[in-house]
């Protein structure tokens, strides 16, 4: 790797997100890391992972270096590369996977969205004890499935040290009902120089640390020109007693991220390559630790074909939005040029780009990321045309009723709303008392863009609900939070304050979840598909990450077919380890 390729600490803020254009997994160094060294006696492997294919696979976990900025710091890799190896299933085959750890910790596997006994589901404390040092785990199960799925680590944070990987399960003979001439994964994640655990310290001092979008003197005298002094002071003394920024939209900023596309830099510029006139396939596959990526190609429409693993009835848009967990297929029909393939995240901080080319080198223009949007009071309440406003702690004293925010149309009728005792509590600092309902947002910084956008009232899975029966009964939980402390937890208590939710096995049930944060949730049950619902109860989608907007509430369907031990919880990584999970029984 030439000496060009290491970067000083004074280099513009502008290169370090960008990273470098050969950043990549340094193999075969010791785990003491001399800059100089590094460069002078490695070699770099960026670009696709390699793929795997058949029933038998070999897996060997290990720490290798990495340098995606300049400087080299330790990753967590599957086989020696990030993302780890593509592995290619074939439906009703049962497969075979062998882990070796080659750390000095414990890891695990966990086989996202897969369908499987759930002794081989790999969540540490939950399904299996984990992989010892020195020790090899063997995965065997019957692949029921096909579509576009990953696997991670469950273990620590591992997934945000680069310990993530693509499966493609090619479908049953006789039932692919998706043609393409070829596809292409893309997988986004976001990569920070430090140590997680340092990371989750700084956002537990201080839960805005990488946060510089905060309001200013000048978006105040702004505020003074539109509205006038008396709203805007009104407006800022809201957001003091609430002790909330309206800029918080993502926990970790591209100060500490450098976003990757394929394990390639923004620099590197990943290139999947199409002959003109062909259809494409790009199986997107949001392995964001604590990102969410809206996406886009300038010039290029996209056709929705493929979510969470299920066929869905095609839509073509310009942009979508995805979190982490979350899988989107898409067609494209590029012409004769190079297009971006442009992933911003959501607070606008930085972004992720490859380029679609029929001929390798070729780049075409990226676009300026979007100016970052401020959430507002209908993000914060809910359907703020309710009858009543929503309670929030800490905010004695405070007279909602004398401003005017009107939700918009399409909010949904008001539903009661009971919070648990447990939400009264400092583990909370926001109760949502007049939910929206509706899924046809497309959320903070998509609204009314010019683009035509994404958004889940659009899909629609291509197969019927598995089970016909109605729900016997219904289960409500409530996400909570307290941004000041950074604590997050589901109906008021974290992890290990919480008991098991227990399904019956054999029961139709409808889940009910409630977002009382600010923030964007992904919700990931184990085991089981969830069966998205609109706000009148009608089947919508299969899912097994559902992502849950600022004070909305949703809806789904499960049956409880999967004896065992599952896990459920925010797959906001972070989120999780601060308590956003719950085990759940099926007995």
């Amino acid at each position: 790797m030439p000496e060009a390729s290491i970067i000083v600490p004074d280099s513009s803020r502008r290169r370090f997100i960008q990273g470098l254009a050969a950043g990549g997994v340094v193999l075969g160094l010791s785990s003491f890391i001399r800059p100089g060294r590094a460069s002078e006696a490695t070699r770099t492997v960026t670009g696709m992972a390699p793929i795997l294919s058949g029933t038998q696979f070999d897996l060997t976990i290990a720490e290798t270096t990495v340098n995606f900025t300049g400087t080299p710091r330790m990753a967590t890799t599957i086989n020696g590369s990030i993302p780890a190896p593509i592995l290619r299933w074939r439906e009703g085959e049962t497969v075979t996977i062998r882990v070796t750890n080659h750390m000095n910790v414990s890891t695990s596997i966990h086989w996202h969205g897969i369908i499987l006994p759930y002794e081989m589901d790999g969540v540490p404390g939950v399904s299996f004890r984990g992989i010892a040092p020195g020790e090899t785990f063997v995965y065997r199960f019957k692949v029921q499935q096909s579509g576009t799925y990953w696997y991670h680590s469950h273990s620590g944070f591992q997934e945000q040290t680069g310990m993530y990987g693509a499966i493609i399960i090619d479908p049953a003979e006789g039932k692919n009902r998706i043609q393409a001439d070829r596809d292409h994964v893309v997988q986004l994640s976001d990569w920070t120089d430090e140590d997680p655990m340092d990371v989750f310290a700084r956002l537990k001092k201080m839960s805005d640390y990488y946060n510089f979008n905060q309001p200013t003197v000048k978006d105040f005298f702004r505020d003074v020109a539109d509205k006038g002094m008396d709203v805007a002071l009104d407006k800022r003394r809201m957001w003091n007693q609430m002790r909330m920024s309206p800029t918080d939209l993502a926990d970790i900023s591209a100060y500490t991220y450098t976003f990757l596309m394929n394990g390639t830099t923004p620099a590197g510029n990943w290139s999947g390559l199409f002959k003109p006139g062909e259809r494409v396939r790009l199986r997107f596959i949001g392995s964001g630790t604590q990102s969410f990526f809206d996406v886009r190609i300038p010039g290029l429409k996209m056709t929705v074909v493929h979510v969470d693993g299920q066929d869905v009835e095609p839509v073509t848009v310009d942009e979508f939005r995805f979190g982490p967990g979350e899988t989107y297929d898409v067609i494209v029909e590029p012409g004769d040029q190079p297009y971006t393939i442009f992933a911003q995240a959501m607070d606008r901080t930085g972004y992720a780009r490859g380029t679609l080319a029929p001929q390798a080198g070729m780049e075409a223009d990226v676009p300026a990321l979007d100016e970052a949007e401020r959430l507002t009071m209908e993000d914060m309440m809910g359907n703020m045309s309710a009858d009543s406003m929503g309670g929030m702690q800490g905010m004695s004293g405070m007279n909602h009723s004398g401003h005017n925010m009107s939700g918009d149309a399409g909010m949904g009728n008001p539903v009661h709303v009971r919070h648990a005792r447990t939400e009264y509590g400092p583990s909370v600092d926001m109760r949502v008392d007049t939910p929206r309902t509706n899924l046809d947002d497309p959320g903070i910084g998509l609204r009314n863009n010019g683009r035509r956008v994404l958004t889940y009232a659009d899909l629609h899975s291509l197969d019927a609900p598995l089970d016909r029966r109605p729900p016997e009964r219904e289960i409500e939980l409530h996400l909570t939070g307290n941004m000041e402390r950074y604590t997050w937890s589901l109906d008021g208590l974290e992890f290990g304050r919480s008991s098991p939710v227990h399904f019956r096995h054999g029961e139709r049930l409808r889940v009910i979840l409630h977002n009382d944060t600010m923030m964007t949730h992904p919700m990931h049950l184990h085991g089981m598909w969830s069966e998205l619902q609109s706000p009148d109860g009608k089947f919508l989608a299969r899912r097994h990450t559902i992502s849950v907007q600022p004070a909305q509430r949703v809806s789904f369907l499960v049956t409880a077919d999967a004896l065992g031990r599952w896990a459920w919880h925010c797959h906001l990584l972070y989120h999780m380890d601060a308590g956003m999970f719950r085990e759940v029984v099926v007995a």
